[in-house]
């Protein structure tokens, strides 16, 4: 992360939403997307599967327009990846500037029930095209409610795509009883405190829940959701301001939030981002948050995936009262006092 400058929001409203919706295998992506396409507020998506093989959305759903590309019967396309998703991002913004397919305002991208989500979040910032084009608007991570808790177990996948997550859907809940949904419910609170919570029965949820998932406007209810996972009676069992961080299960994986009383200066918090990054970048799994910057009148919003950081974005505004800096960890093999550490030596600033 460097420089000195950020986006605005302004600079940001032109780009093409893309939402990642991951999940392990058998956890209902593919039934959710088929389900969110028949809403008429999606009626002008993209939709990208992002796996090699067969198309993962119901042949009905379907009918063949090329051989790499499907046009959905609501006017959507989709896509199977079978070269880079660099490759495929480019072709569908190129096609649509060229009014050979629909003028989609939003991406959807499937991703395959074995991914890991980082290298989909990294595409979006490392292609110049790519990022001048299209903007991550949220990782959304569905879990079975059969047989999630076995796989968050077995599986370091389904754990990083838990730890990646801006919201969580619990699926099947109809297929096990009320207290099993709490446990597992639990259990993602305490893998991934920074997420709201929300379950869906056959694929029905509110599209709402999937989209502006990353705020571009200080609204502070939808900031703090983002954040902290306050995201309300759905997301109640997340955690906020760290009050129920705690060290999680079986792949070494803690979720942390550091604040900060005094502001920043750009370069300090650019220097210790990158010292970190350089230092321990694969075992960042997640970092977000909100940054004062002396000098700025709105915060700064900073995340990050491992070595990449997004371009940070300036918000016109502080969301709320509280100016403090606040940042949240998601790290796997990171105790809290060690980054807790880099920012007192190299930001000269004692975390609160």
């Amino acid at each position: 992360m460097s420089g000195a400058s950020s986006l605005t929001p302004s600079q940001i409203a032109g780009k093409l939403p893309v939402t990642v919706i991951t999940g392990f295998l058998g956890s209902g992506k593919s039934t959710l997307v088929k389900r969110l396409l028949t809403r008429p507020e999606m009626n002008r998506v993209a939709v990208i599967v992002n796996e090699f093989g067969e198309v993962g959305i119901d042949n009905e759903l379907i009918s063949e327009v090329s051989e790499n590309m499907t046009l959905l019967s609501n006017g959507c396309l989709c896509c199977t990846v079978r070269t880079d998703l660099e490759e495929t991002l480019r072709e569908l913004f190129i096609k649509r500037r060229a009014g050979e397919i629909i003028d989609f305002t939003r991406v959807v991208i499937e991703t395959s029930g074995m991914a890991d989500p980082t290298p989909v979040v990294h595409t979006l910032l490392t292609d110049g095209m790519v990022f001048a084009r299209y903007r991550l608007d949220g990782v959304v991570t569905l879990i079975d409610a059969v047989n999630g808790p076995g796989q968050l177990k077995d599986f370091p996948e389904a754990g990083k795509q838990v730890a990646l997550a801006d919201r969580m859907i619990i699926t099947k809940t109809d297929l096990v009883q009320p207290e099993e949904v709490a446990a597992l419910r639990a259990d993602l609170a305490q893998a991934n405190p920074y997420a709201a919570i929300h379950t869906a029965v056959q694929g029905e949820i509110d599209p709402a829940l999937l989209i502006d998932v990353i705020p571009a406007r200080p609204r502070e209810a939808q900031v703090d959701s983002w954040l902290f996972g306050n995201g309300g009676e759905e997301g109640a069992g997340a955690g906020y301001l760290g009050t129920r961080v705690r060290a999680t299960h079986t792949v070494n994986v803690s979720s942390f939030v550091l604040t900060f009383d005094q502001p920043f200066t750009w370069d300090a918090f650019s220097a210790v981002t990158q010292l970190l990054t350089s230092l321990r970048g694969p075992d960042l799994l997640r970092v977000k948050g909100l940054v004062n910057i002396a000098g700025e009148v709105g915060p700064v919003v900073v995340q990050g995936a491992q070595h990449l950081f997004h371009p940070p974005v300036t918000l016109a505004a502080w969301p709320g009262e509280d100016r403090r800096s606040r940042i949240v960890f998601i790290t796997r093999n990171i105790p809290k006092s060690a980054v807790e550490g880099l920012f007192t030596a190299a930001a000269g600033l004692a975390p609160h």
